[in-house]
């Protein structure tokens, strides 16, 4: 049987000879946005991010040495829906980080937001071999996890470990060189369809760049917001996007829950349009510089003036109070977060001993949202502002860029993945020949 990490295997070894290259470039493909990244990799100034079994991807530190951004084209709901349109608006923001840090870039980690994301939790156990727990008994508890049946025309997109158990002694995040019997392993594993990794694979072929790993938008920008007591302790990270808001639910380090709602602030734009009969470069425009979501005595009498060019002279020069543009937008606004909040009941992350939930993404950046969110969520709600890491320019360091940021940190450091391991020939069925190999190699 094929290996069925083969292609997730490809791509740490492509990031691997990106790392030995010292050079790679991330980059967000949002509904809004395409936003890239070129950094310079340092082996040698290593800076461990996470905990994890070893984090044999290796670490790295790093500087930012380019950036591009430019407005995205061709998707919608965070999915490819015009690939030549997609194919542009990369290319764009790839020249332009190219172009401010001279060089050029042959790998890219890419962030998804789309793609029907789930999560899922599994758990193995088997009898360690000797009395210490060795590399090759890792392997052979996440080869023994049990996997669920996620249907056809999905990939793996991550499958950590996070958890071990030696004999009674659970909550450990690596176990070897530990004495026991016996070994247990929590693992989470995300998939997503297999359709929308291999559009991103295609999209960035065709601009002369290889993909050297793709991540999860709610994971990248939970790295980049949440501090390290809030990854320990446990936290939510809301990346409100514009087609699409990523969540994701961090505890000991480790991401143990995924999801994606297909609302954000494009939808909040359209109610914009349709609301007050505007194009939706002027609806983008009043939510931008007027829009927020706790109205006030005085925003009746703020009047905002609705400059159009229809020709119609009475139509293009309407007014309305702030008042009335707060009415147009809560409503959505508090549908996304209601969903949101339905999707984290539905995880058990009122079960988790800390509840913070960090808002972030461009959405994030509407006055008055981090009260709306904290009286739906009923816990602490904070706004996050992605990490600061070197080289970062100032115009790229606000909320709406927590994905490329967290997308940085992940090139530079991963956690462990399943594919990092050498996993057990045993575990592949119709496994004749490999299993003859191995015996020969074991006693010759």
């Amino acid at each position: 049987m094929i290996d069925p990490y083969s292609s997730q295997r490809a791509m740490r070894q492509m990031r691997r000879a990106a790392m030995q290259r010292g050079v790679i470039a991330v980059v967000d493909i949002g509904t809004y946005k395409v936003a890239a990244l070129v950094l310079k990799l340092d082996p040698q100034n290593a800076a461990p991010l996470a905990g994890g079994v070893g984090n044999l991807g290796g670490q790295a530190g790093f500087r930012v040495i380019g950036a591009g951004t430019t407005r995205s084209r061709g998707v919608r709901l965070g999915e490819i829906a015009a690939m030549s349109e997609t194919e542009s608006a990369l290319r764009t923001a790839l020249q332009a980080a190219q172009k401010m840090a001279q060089t050029r870039v042959d790998h890219v980690i890419a962030c998804l937001s789309g793609g029907n994301i789930r999560s899922y939790g599994l758990a193995g156990e088997v009898d360690v071999l000797g009395n210490t727990v060795a590399e090759n008994d890792i392997a052979r508890v996440m080869a023994a996890c049990d996997m669920p049946d996620f249907g056809m025309g999905r990939d793996i997109l991550h499958m950590q470990p996070v958890n071990f158990a030696l004999d009674h002694r659970a909550g450990l995040s690596d176990p070897r060189g530990q004495t026991g019997q016996k070994l247990a392993c929590d693992m989470h594993m995300v998939t997503v369809d297999s359709a929308l990794v291999q559009n991103i694979c295609n999209c960035l072929k065709r601009c002369d760049v290889e993909l050297a790993g793709i991540v999860a938008s709610g994971y990248a920008s939970g790295m980049a917001a949440l501090v390290e007591d809030e990854k320990e302790l446990g936290a939510a990270c809301i990346d409100l996007g514009a087609g699409a808001s990523g969540v994701s639910i961090f505890i000991k380090k480790h991401m143990i829950y995924a999801d994606t709602v297909r609302l954000g602030g494009a939808h909040v734009t359209l109610d914009i349009s349709k609301g007050l009969q505007v194009d939706m470069a002027t609806a983008e425009r009043i939510k931008t510089i007027h829009g927020g979501v706790q109205a006030t005595s005085m925003d009746d009498r703020e009047m905002i003036s609705l400059e159009g060019d229809s020709g119609d002279w009475d139509k293009d020069r309407r007014q309305i109070s702030r008042a009335e543009l707060i009415g147009i937008m809560r409503p959505r606004i508090e549908e996304i977060l209601e969903d949101i909040r339905a999707r984290l009941e539905g995880a058990g992350f009122n079960c988790l001993p800390s509840q913070q939930v960090v808002l972030t993404g461009g959405g994030a950046q509407l006055p008055g949202i981090d009260g709306l969110a904290a009286r739906i969520f009923g816990q602490q709600v904070r706004l996050g502002r992605p990490v600061r890491v070197r080289g970062l320019p100032q115009a790229a360091s606000g909320p709406s860029f927590a994905s490329a940021v967290g997308l940085s940190l992940l090139a530079a450091g991963p956690q462990d993945e399943c594919w990092d391991f050498d996993l057990p020939i045993e575990s592949y069925p119709a496994r004749s020949l490999r299993r003859a190999v191995k015996w020969f190699r074991d006693n010759w």
